[in-house]
């Protein structure tokens, strides 16, 4: 019979590994407080972030594993608490020192859906808890405004205590967009470095606050845009968005191996206007063919997030300044989105605790 002691907690919770970082919860330092009352065991887990897509298997495992090993227990309770893990950089923190991730959702060409992908995620990843921003860096087409429900609003305030532009709020998220300073009839005729000077104050004039999530809805194609943001923040990683059909894999392709030269990390590929449903007969149809996004990521060595099918609302959303996360957040769609949110939260978390092992293992 084993005591119903913290130490045979621990020892319990030795035996369950984090799914995703390969390691177990008490050498990943996730095992914040262990309260025993009487043949009662609470303990508390911080996960990596709030959106972790296997948290229901990670606490199942942790009341079978204290099961196991004491087995006179008579009630466990496993609180799941979370605090996002950052991207450690001495350059990000000097520019954005309280924005702990920045991701960059890029696409090789227009038209695939990318910035309806890019406000889905961000809010979907809002909704799971975690404190997310997103900036509007396509200069020349902002879409931010419309597709958040803040198309009237025009002009900036400043913020009153660090003197730098505060960001709008909308659906849980801060947005910045080139949108909140210029008139919709009038079009942003600027040169490059303009626009790439204009996403720069975007990043260092910004009063950003403190974010789990910074994303970068950036413009098609391997511009002054893209090579800008890589050049000023050192960014956690990338994710390519594209369709099925040849002509928007091919693109991608140059999308992703644009990243993958500027040494920024690739979490994945999401492919988007993946097939359609008939509402009618519930037929399945490729109307951009099948499989793209997934031989894609298998011939790049990637992951393939997820698949968004073609679904009216999700465009009826952007429209309307109700994302679908938030119209009709119980639909299937808005459920697969929220998946891939979460999917891309497991990566990054991932990488930021291979990045702290590594930095430990060149100190040892």
């Amino acid at each position: 019979m084993s005591q119903i002691n913290k130490e045979n907690v621990l020892k319990a919770l030795s035996k369950v590994d984090d799914p995703d970082l390969k390691r177990d919860l008490v050498t990943l330092k996730m095992v914040k407080d262990i309260i025993i009352e009487g043949k009662k065991i609470t303990a508390n887990i911080e996960l990596t972030t709030p959106a972790c897509p296997l948290k229901d298997t990670i606490k199942n495992n942790c009341v079978i594993a204290i099961k196991a090993e004491i087995p006179e227990a008579t009630e466990i309770i496993i609180d799941m608490s979370s605090n996002v893990s950052e991207h450690l950089n001495q350059s990000k923190n000097a520019i954005m020192p309280g924005v702990k991730n920045t991701i960059a959702v890029a696409s090789g060409k227009g038209g695939v859906g990318k910035s309806t992908v890019a406000v889905n995620l961000a809010i979907a990843l809002a909704k799971d808890g975690a404190k997310v921003g997103i900036i509007d860096a396509d200069i020349y087409g902002p879409s931010m405004p419309l597709m958040l429900g803040l198309g009237n609003k025009f002009g900036l305030i400043q913020d009153p205590e660090t003197k730098k532009l505060a960001p709008l709020e909308s659906h849980g998220i801060k947005i910045m967009s080139i949108g909140f300073m210029i008139d919709d009839d009038n079009p942003v005729i600027w040169r490059g470095p303009m626009a790439s000077g204009a996403l720069k104050q975007f990043m260092t004039d910004v009063s950003w606050g403190n974010l789990d999530y910074l994303i970068y809805d950036l413009p098609p194609g391997t511009g002054d845009i893209q090579l800008t943001l890589v050049q000023t923040i050192p960014l956690t990683g990338a994710v390519i968005v594209t369709t099925p059909q040849e002509v928007s894999l091919i693109d991608a392709k140059k999308g992703f191996k644009m990243f993958e030269r500027v040494n920024v990390p690739i979490f994945g590929i999401i492919e988007n206007m993946s097939y359609f449903i008939a509402p009618d007969t519930g037929k399945k149809y490729d109307i951009f063919g099948s499989g793209g996004g997934e031989k894609l990521a298998v011939k790049l060595n990637s992951k393939l997030l997820g698949s968004i099918p073609i679904d009216s609302r999700i465009r009826e959303g952007g429209d309307s300044g109700l994302p679908i996360v938030v119209s009709l957040p119980d639909s299937e769609n808005a459920k697969i989105i929220t998946e891939i949110a979460r999917n891309l939260a497991a990566q990054i978390s991932i990488k930021n605790a291979n990045d702290k092992l590594s930095d430990v293992e060149i100190q040892l």
